[in-house]
This record gives structure tokens, C-alpha cells and sequence, in this order.
């Protein structure tokens, strides 16, 4: 068995589904379907037992849902800092346990509404999140604010 560590998690074990490999670095582990992996991840925990860990939730979060703790927090209707201390904390509200595995719920089996309501908040979140390019000039380094996707940069 492989324990499975990604974004922290601890209780995951592979009977499967994986190949070790010698890398020069040591030894490398290749799964063989991470997207599949990851939905069945995300599965069980929106099915356990028990409340969700920060760590757990941080995972349906960012893996199953793929939203940023802002985007996350809007949709739950709180801030995204609240969302943050909940997943270093540990302690994570009844209502909000219920609540994501609900909207994990109702995503994962194609629930429009929250599938167009969950894209419209990744795509907000996309757009307010800033890129800042700087461009060496004839007056030295210059900032460029660029929202969204930054323009295609040529080497000089």
C-alpha cells in the first residue's frame, strides 16, 4: 500500500492505481489516474464520517471544487479568511461541514445551478487576481499593473 500525502492529507492509503519508480532522485511514485484519483478522494470525504478536518476541507476546496479560499468564502457567503482559519485551524463549523459537502454534492453530479454559480465565482476570482509585470525600459524598471492575462511576453 501507498499512503497518499497530497495537500496534506494522511488517511488515504492506495491498494492500487500507482507504479514506484528509480528515479537518480530515489523513488519517484507515478499515479495512474490523478483526475480519477482525486474525484474519488474528494468523494469519500464529502461521504465520511465525522467532521471534516481543515486539511480535508482545504482538499474538496482547492482539488474537488478548484476554488480559491476568496472564491470559496463567497460562495459559502463568508469571507475567504474565515475560510483560511478554518483550514489552519482545524476546527471547521457544523454548518459549514454540511454546507461544502452539499455543494460538493450537487457539483460533482452536474446540479446546474451550482455548477454555473461555482464557475461565475471562479471566474470573478480569476479577474481580480492581478498580475504584475515589470518592464525594464530606457528609464530603467517600469510596473505594469496587468488584470487577468498578461500580455505575451517575447525575449528581447
Amino acid at each position: 500500500m501507498y499512503q497518499f500525502k497530497d495537500g496534506g492529507l494522511k488517511n488515504v492509503w492506495l491498494l492500487n492505481g500507482y507504479t514506484i519508480k528509480s528515479t537518480p532522485y530515489g523513488e519517484g511514485v507515478a499515479i495512474h489516474d490523478l483526475d480519477g484519483l482525486t474525484q474519488a478522494i474528494c468523494r469519500a470525504l464529502s461521504q465520511k464520517q465525522g467532521q471534516l478536518t481543515g486539511v480535508e476541507l482545504r482538499y474538496l476546496r482547492s482539488s474537488g471544487m478548484l476554488m480559491s479560499q476568496p472564491a470559496f468564502g463567497r460562495l459559502m457567503g463568508i469571507d475567504g479568511q474565515s475560510v483560511a482559519r478554518w483550514e489552519k485551524s482545524g476546527r471547521v463549523p457544523r454548518w459549514a461541514d454540511k454546507l461544502v459537502r452539499l455543494l460538493y454534492a450537487a457539483k460533482s453530479d452536474g446540479n446546474e445551478p451550482i455548477c454555473q454559480a461555482v464557475e461565475r465565482l471562479q471566474t470573478v476570482d480569476r479577474l481580480i487576481h492581478h498580475k504584475i509585470i515589470i518592464r525594464e525600459g530606457k528609464q530603467g524598471w517600469q510596473p505594469e499593473l496587468v488584470v487577468d492575462e498578461a500580455p505575451e511576453l517575447t525575449a528581447a
